[in-house]
């Protein structure tokens, strides 16, 4: 036999051979092209993670050199927050026009340089102007990451790689955490923003060289050559083009996502119901973060208790990843987090019960309790993925995150509501276990609802 014959790329009779997408990413092991967008996806949200959690380790610093009052600090974590929120809504959904690709170079590049203009701020107003440019960065990054990750993994490893970038988040905050610790000491806080911005900075070159542009938002846009070059990267036996071509499943080529699509026809009730466990999930979340080492406090624990109850709750959510994924993967993403709910009812019991305990209970019932709440968090996110088709993925993301940014706002407020209002330390927990299960019970009904629409089908 001839080498030309025993070339995959050797010239074929009849017609070109036709792929299709997302079924050519299924039917396929997971390879070294795909890892590497993971693992790049992953990087970016743990400098995402850095950045948004860099400026709390800064603010006693920063308020001991300005003068500021804790009020003033408030409006600049705010001001973040807000334009991550803004950044959710209005910058992710232009993933559609630019690619995904492009959106996170520039959503990187955004928070990036806002960061290293921080450095020279001589005023609270400029510090709060450059948060929220920050925060807008961020917002623009994240769901196409998101988005980028999912597209490439296969569909029984898609949630467990979603999962792991996303623990990129958290590890973004325990980087944050050290840095901080190191850098302000011995050089003052505005060497963290030097940090946070020089990082991603370097990162930016690298994921222009390296990171792929979205498969779907080239054949949406008709450019197929480019879409099947990127098919061999993933499968090296495949011929070249020419002898093959590539074809999205679904939608039609250059269609335009629009926000309302989400809100219309079968999608209206999913797309609500999603944004209501987002926004309860980040409220219990934040809500949690906010006034855990008051209620500590209250109960007589050290100072250094609570620093370590701080971590156990990301720790546990980065710990539960690794279990959740897998489950959402071989055993289905909806029933395996509705348990995740369900199960964690029970550990915000088991708080309630063991306030008041040796350090070693409590902090491993704030462990148990991270499981749910910071792992239910990135668990609605992979859960989100699934749940939107390729074409609306970003700006389904973007909007679930940005609703969900209203909860984790809310969330701290109503926490301390509460407790200004003579709840008991317990009896709080006892309170918090309605929402988890009505979040598990949403999740349960998604599910449900989704297998019907799969029959119908």
């Amino acid at each position: 036999m001839s080498d030309t014959a025993s070339s995959p790329s050797a010239t074929v009779s009849g017609p070109p051979r036709t792929l299709r997408f997302p079924g050519f990413i299924d039917e396929r092991p997971l390879g070294g092209f795909q890892l590497r967008t993971t693992l790049l996806c992953g990087l970016v949200m743990l400098l995402d993670g850095f950045d948004t959690q860099a400026i709390n380790y800064m603010a006693p610093a920063i308020t001991r050199d300005w003068g500021v009052s804790k009020g003033t600090m408030a409006t600049v974590f705010s001001a973040a927050l807000v334009g991550l929120m803004l950044g959710y809504l209005l910058l992710a959904p232009l993933a559609d026009r630019l690619g995904h690709k492009r959106l996170v170079m520039a959503g990187v590049a955004l928070f990036s340089l806002s960061t290293l203009a921080s450095v020279w701020v001589q005023s609270p107003d400029q510090l709060i102007i450059m948060r929220f440019i920050t925060g807008m960065g961020l917002g623009a990054a994240t769901p196409s990451t998101i988005a980028l990750t999912a597209e490439y993994s296969p569909k029984r490893l898609r949630a467990s790689l979603v999962l792991a970038i996303y623990c990129g988040f958290s590890l973004g905050f325990v980087a944050a955490n050290y840095t901080a610790g190191w850098l302000i000491p011995a050089y003052g806080w505005r060497s963290v923003f030097i940090a946070g911005a020089v990082l991603p900075l370097a990162l930016l070159p690298i994921l222009a060289w390296r990171l792929p542009e979205s498969i779907s938002y080239l054949l949406h846009r008709g450019d197929h050559t480019k879409a099947y070059s990127l098919t061999r990267s993933i499968d090296r036996t495949l011929p070249e083009t020419g002898q093959a071509q590539l074809e999205a499943e679904s939608a039609e080529p250059g269609k335009r996502v629009k926000v309302t699509e989400l809100l219309s026809g079968r999608q209206l009730l999913g797309t609500v119901l999603l944004w209501g466990v987002f926004a309860i999930n980040l409220a219990m979340f934040y809500g949690l973060q906010s006034w855990m080492p008051t209620i500590l406090s209250e109960r007589g624990y050290s100072a250094g208790t609570l620093a370590t109850a701080a971590s156990m709750t990301t720790i546990g959510g980065i710990v539960i990843a690794f279990v959740v994924g897998p489950a959402m993967d071989r055993l289905g993403a909806y029933s395996s987090l509705s348990a995740l709910y369900f199960v964690g009812c029970g550990f915000l019991i088991l708080m309630s019960l063991v306030l008041g305990s040796p350090v070693w209970m409590v902090l491993a019932a704030i462990f148990l309790i991270g499981c749910t709440v910071s792992g239910g968090q990135k668990s609605v996110i992979a859960l989100a993925a699934a749940f939107y088709p390729e074409e609306v993925r970003a700006t389904g993301l973007g909007w679930a995150l940005g609703i969900g940014r209203v909860g984790g706002i809310l969330g701290p407020v109503i926490v301390g509501g509460l407790l200004a209002g003579g709840i008991g330390h317990e009896r709080l927990f006892m309170i918090l276990v309605i929402p988890t299960a009505l979040c598990g019970l949403i999740v349960l009904y998604l599910g449900r609802r989704a297998k019907q629409q799969l029959k119908v089908v």
